[in-house]
């Protein structure tokens, strides 16, 4: 699969998604590009509560460089099915896309999704 907007990163990620369990809990997901922007896996980062889950830059890092990775794509769900990010879902997008340029690993977008939509990051200007 070869990403090349955010409608293909959230139909690549619904598709990879336990849909039954989309508004039961949150999750963080990771998309790993190559150079061409294909998909080369997709990584399950963390699995929460109802309102947030852990997610640890280090490792977000380290499958990146361990797959040879150069670009990745994060992903989580909003249980409520509000696709606003919050504050702290910018914070950390901010956070992981400074870790990454040091790295030399492009983060391309962050999005976040519900059973029937998405939000990108990178459309909305928060990336």
């Amino acid at each position: 699969v070869k990403i090349t907007n955010s409608l293909d990163s959230f139909n690549c990620l619904i598709t990879n998604w336990e849909i039954g369990t989309i508004q039961l809990y949150e999750e963080f997901k990771i998309l790993l590009l190559n150079t061409a922007n294909e998909v080369l896996g997709i990584y399950n980062v963390s699995k929460g509560g109802i309102s947030s889950t852990i997610v640890e830059i280090r490792h977000i890092l380290y499958i990146a460089l361990k797959t040879n990775s150069t670009g990745i794509i994060l992903a989580h769900n909003h249980p409520s099915g509000n696709l606003k990010p919050s504050s702290t879902d910018i914070n950390l997008t901010r956070k992981i896309k400074s870790a990454c340029e040091i790295m030399d690993l492009k983060l391309q977008d962050h999005i976040i999704l519900t059973k029937d939509n998405y939000y990108s990051f990178m459309e909305g200007g928060l990336l």
